[in-house]
């Protein structure tokens, strides 16, 4: 990858649309992603630009962050949990700022969205096998990794959904381009470019990737159909009606969206450590998420269900 342009701090006249050019869709954000982590992320990703960092060594920094956070959450020491908040929020702020220096020097790449996919990943898996360890060493019935994996698992869905969902978003109500929307027939037609031999660490990113979009499309097929639908009609750009249509209807469903992303599993974190009962936060995520899951997949469905005769009536 490209070294990123290096960004010249913007007179104060002009921060706030360069700020504002760095995030995804304020629809789409939560309420601490826009009033922190985005604005933190910012100023990160200015000053990474120049140190000429790419966006694929802040996704490296922030899960290096990630890990010994994780680790942190071992100790039955509030003192050191509280450490390992403050570096999953940096991790975090690290998390925002390489997309954002990926928008803010055009840099970004499908192989630098499978890094940060795989980087979150990686934390998350350090997260949960030093929860499950904490829990054995106090005296924890062994079946604490069937709950750990179950909630694993309502983890992977959860979060592939909500970043499907916002992705969808993206393209049909805000406009953004076609290159960033991948469907597993595209990733797999890639994929069988590659050869292990010759390119071992990029078929390994991309299979990962691959079976990532596959359990996306899994979850909610109305979605997918949806999207492949509107990719069919429409090679250009999506009618500003349908945009408006979508963005109206979409939009207050990402209030509950936000609560299957990071931050609603940080503060189950910080509540289940401060309490000194790390097996909650597993309990938590295979009951009241799996339903705030179950819910958004339900209006989901019937949004799709309803615009999905209207884009296929168009390409007629």
């Amino acid at each position: 990858m490209e070294s990123p342009a290096i960004i010249d701090l913007p007179a104060e006249a002009k921060t706030l649309p360069t700020l504002e050019a760095s995030y995804k869709a304020r629809d789409v954000e939560g309420f601490l992603d826009l009033h922190f982590y985005r604005k933190v992320g910012f100023q990160l990703a200015l000053l990474c630009s120049r140190l000429r960092m790419t966006p694929a060594q802040v996704t490296l920094c922030g899960g290096a962050f990630g890990i010994a956070a994780g680790h942190l959450y071992y100790y039955r020491d509030l003192r050191l949990n509280l450490l390992g908040l403050c570096l999953h929020i940096i991790c975090n702020a690290l998390d925002n700022a390489d997309g954002q220096l990926a928008r803010l020097t055009n840099t970004g790449s499908r192989a630098g969205r499978i890094l940060d996919s795989l980087s979150d990943h990686v934390v998350f898996v350090g997260i949960y096998l030093h929860l499950v360890l904490r829990c054995l060493a106090a005296g924890a019935s062994p079946a604490i990794w069937l709950l750990a994996f179950a909630a694993g698992l309502s983890h992977a869905l959860q979060g592939g959904f909500a970043d499907y969902a916002r992705t969808a978003y993206l393209f049909l109500a805000a406009g953004r381009s076609r290159a960033d929307v991948d469907s597993s027939s595209r990733l797999r037609a890639d994929y069988e470019q590659l050869h292990w031999r010759r390119e071992p660490w990029q078929k390994f990113l991309l299979r990962t990737y691959l079976n990532f979009t596959l359990s996306q499309e899994m979850v909610s097929p109305s979605l997918m159909h949806l999207r492949a639908a509107a990719w069919r009609a429409f090679p250009s750009t999506i009618p500003a009606a349908l945009q408006a249509e979508y963005r109206t209807a979409a939009r207050p469903l990402f209030q509950w969206i936000g609560r299957l992303m990071t931050n609603t599993r940080m503060l189950i974190l910080f509540l289940v450590l401060i309490l000194d009962h790390p097996a909650w936060y597993f309990v938590v995520e295979v009951t009241f998420l799996n339903l705030v899951l179950a819910y958004c997949l339900m209006r989901q469905n019937q949004l799709c269900a309803r615009l999905l005769p209207e884009i296929q009536n168009f390409a007629q």
